[in-house]
Parts: C-alpha cells; structure tokens; sequence
C-alpha cells in the first residue's frame, strides 16, 4: 500500500513537472488619465516552452460606459490577422494574431521572441463621465489562446497542453480641468445666492 501511495505521489509531481505555463498579460500607457482623452493597453505573450510567438486569439472586456470606442493594431511581427472589432460597452470581439515559421527556411519574425508584444488596443475614452476601468483578457473560442514554437527544433506548444494565465489592468479616469473648475465656479454661484 506504501509503495503504492509512493507511486501516486510521484507520478503527481512528473505531472505538475511537466506542466507547461503561458501567459497573456496587458499594461495600460496610463494608469489615470480623464474624460474624453485616450490611451493604449498593450497585449504581451509569454510561455516557459519556445522561443517565439507564433500566434493565438483572444479578447478584452471591460463592461465600461466610459468607454467611446477601441481599435486593435497588431505587432509588426504579425503577418496573419483576423480583427474581430469593438463589441461596445468596453468589450472588444476576438482577434486572431500569427505568423508563418519553418525553421530554416521561415525564422521567426523579429519582435515576436517570448515576452514580447502581440499589439495594442487604442482605447477612446466618452466626453463625459469618470470611474475605473477594469480590463481583463478573455480567453479564446477556439483551441487555444497562445501558440510558441521553439526558432530551432520547430517544436510547437500551447496553452491547451497547460495552465494559461490571462492578465488584468485598470485605469482611472478623473473628470477634466475644465469642468472641475465649472463645479468650483457652481459652488461659488450658490454660496453667493444664499447671502
């Protein structure tokens, strides 16, 4: 019975050892910024096994009003592109992302190597109306969210044979200069008429 529960425990470590993580994080250009400006969440991608990016989907949601609209703008190294658009409300539709490699004769592109980015959402914030903005990626419909592959084996991984993390951001928007100033002058108007 020992040696069995040994072997359990054994073949539970080979497992977690085994274990293949990837990782798709986000950081904001800001962290607060005001109504009706605009500012960038840029999309990295990151694995334990590989060397470069080789492609993937996924999404980004928000359920913010403040939001107005988002664009998606690939990285350079992206040859293979599919821009599911903006959803509304702060949600954006999946987008697909990839490049061709055969080691040897297709090396990976420059800029896609682990930990570097995938690409940007241009974020436009509404005219009007202040809070936080929590951003989360979503994970992909399809059979996976992040494919690597390894510039001289050829080997390919994704997140579908491990753990995928998916990463969140937020962003705090203040009311402008201006009308924090119209507020300070309302303030003063009703001070005055109740002399």
């Amino acid at each position: 019975m020992k040696n069995a529960v040994a072997l359990i425990a054994v073949a539970g470590i080979a497992s977690v050892a085994a274990a293949q993580n990837f990782s798709l994080s986000m950081t904001p250009s800001v962290s607060q910024t005001v109504e009706g400006g605009n500012f960038t969440v840029t999309v990295y991608g990151d694995a334990d096994m590989g060397s470069h990016i080789l492609g993937g989907a996924f999404g980004l949601s928000s359920d913010s009003a403040l939001i107005d609209s988002m664009t998606w703008s690939p990285a350079a190294w992206s040859a293979f592109n599919t821009d599911g658009g903006y959803a509304g409300n702060g949600n954006y539709n999946e987008v697909i992302f990839g490049q061709l490699v055969i080691p040897g004769i297709f090396p990976p592109a420059p800029g896609s190597e682990l930990g570097e980015a995938i690409g940007s959402f241009q974020v436009n914030l509404a005219a009007s109306g202040a809070g936080v903005i929590d951003f989360q990626l979503v994970a992909s419909t399809g059979d996976f969210s992040l494919q690597s592959v390894d510039s001289v084996s050829g080997a390919l991984a994704d997140d579908s044979q491990g753990q995928l993390s998916l990463g969140s951001a937020s962003v705090t928007v203040t009311p402008a200069p201006s009308a924090l100033a119209l507020l300070g002058l309302g303030g003063l108007a009703a001070g005055r008429r109740r002399r």
